[in-house]
């Protein structure tokens, strides 16, 4: 078989995985012609991964939780609350932003741990545990916020967190040093755990793609991190919201594919049952799952809030129903079991992408959730397909 056939094999086997990529690169290529590349410009990037932060966090831990066959319609506001309790914490109560972060983040942990108990403890299902949280949540956010309407946070360190950029070292020729060496390590890093990856799958003699084929995939994902990082050093760097989605990536990524809890939970998300049976314990993994859905959640509000440098009592609204669809987008299944959190941040990528190339055509709100109504549909019945056709 040569290099084009088992490449072409490997998209068919694989189209679910790369049908987001090949999504995402469509939509790049149409709006950067449409727009006479403006699209593309450093800033308009640059703007486009800060505005999707917040989604892109909440979208990592919702994968999560619809892998295990459940859903998570609180998160939404509860991250509007926890957003607008950080704001009181700043402004009213003078606590430090250093200790304001862990407590909204624990505060987050807390809220999902309920949630858990109340799915994997009392048996409600989800859709109606957290639709209660959703309404709960919506009402704590218009008490805390009604005085004022908007809690305006002055804090520089706070704020930075949502509009600040990692400092720069040192400009080359207009491009930021430290960005360009931010990227050069993610490229190293992630040519170490691919190569890393095949020796092991070797080892234990699974099956492996070609060299050249294997080259090819380090050739071309170094190259798009390399474009990426390259666009970005020619504004303002790597903004603070981007080291914090990668973190989080990073840090699920890995709990995801290479430590036993990330088996359980695909195992929970493949068959509750047999997983049970085997000695996995279910609700512990549904606490684990609805605890981080709860800390990201407070997360995505710490950004949003930051973003906004203040709290409002609209905060949070829709948050949930854009994380679901950029998981589904993403390529989670909705039987359970499937989906990656690579797939989840691609999937809030492909959505922010959407929204902004519209917003730059001047494509009107109505029509604009329209098309993102027919994307979300079209991944759902894809994914539908791809399921019939295994």
């Amino acid at each position: 078989m040569n290099v084009i056939q088992e490449a072409r094999a490997l998209i068919h086997e694989n189209i679910r995985d790369y049908g987001m990529y090949i999504a995402l690169f469509v939509i790049i290529l149409t709006f950067t012609f449409m727009t006479n590349g403006l699209f593309m410009s450093s800033r308009n990037i640059s703007n486009l991964l800060d505005s999707a932060g917040y989604i892109a966090v909440l979208a990592v831990g919702m994968t999560l939780v619809i892998v295990i066959r459940h859903i998570d319609l609180s998160v939404g506001y509860a991250a509007g609350f926890l957003g607008a309790i950080a704001a009181i914490l700043l402004t009213q109560a003078g606590v430090s932003v250093w200790v304001t972060i862990p407590v909204i983040l624990l505060l987050g942990v807390a809220v999902g741990l309920f949630n858990g108990v109340l799915i994997a403890t009392i048996g409600i299902p989800s859709f109606v545990a957290t639709l209660a949280g959703m309404l709960i949540f919506r009402g704590a956010l218009l008490q805390v916020t009604e005085k004022t309407g908007t809690i305006i946070i002055q804090d520089d360190a706070f704020n930075a967190i949502g509009n600040g950029y990692i400092p720069s070292l040192v400009e080359v020729n207009g491009l930021h040093l430290l960005s360009l060496l931010v990227g050069l390590v993610g490229i190293l890093l992630y040519i170490f755990s691919e190569i890393s990856t095949r020796r092991n799958k070797i080892k234990y003699d699974f099956e492996v793609v070609s060299k050249p084929i294997f080259s090819l995939k380090l050739l071309f994902v170094s190259a798009i991190i390399g474009y990426i990082t390259w666009i970005l050093a020619g504004y303002n760097g790597f903004s603070w919201t981007v080291i914090i989605i990668l973190l989080v990536v990073v840090v699920y990524h890995f709990l995801t594919t290479k430590t036993v809890l990330g088996r359980h939970i695909y195992a929970v998300g493949s068959n509750p049952e047999a997983a049970h049976l085997s000695g996995i314990n279910v609700k512990k993994i549904t606490y684990i799952v609805f605890g981080s859905m709860g800390m990201l959640a407070a997360l995505s509000g710490i950004l949003f809030t930051a973003r906004l440098q203040s709290a409002t009592t609209t905060a949070g609204t829709l948050f949930e129903l854009d994380a679901i669809a950029a998981a589904y987008v993403g390529g989670v299944s909705s039987a359970g079991g499937v989906g990656k959190v690579t797939g989840a941040i691609i999937g809030a990528v492909v959505m922010a992408s959407l929204s902004n190339g519209m917003n730059l055509l001047g494509v009107g709100i109505s029509y604009q959730y329209m098309i993102r109504g027919g994307v979300l549909a079209g991944a759902v019945i894809f994914d539908v397909m791809t399921r019939k056709k295994r």
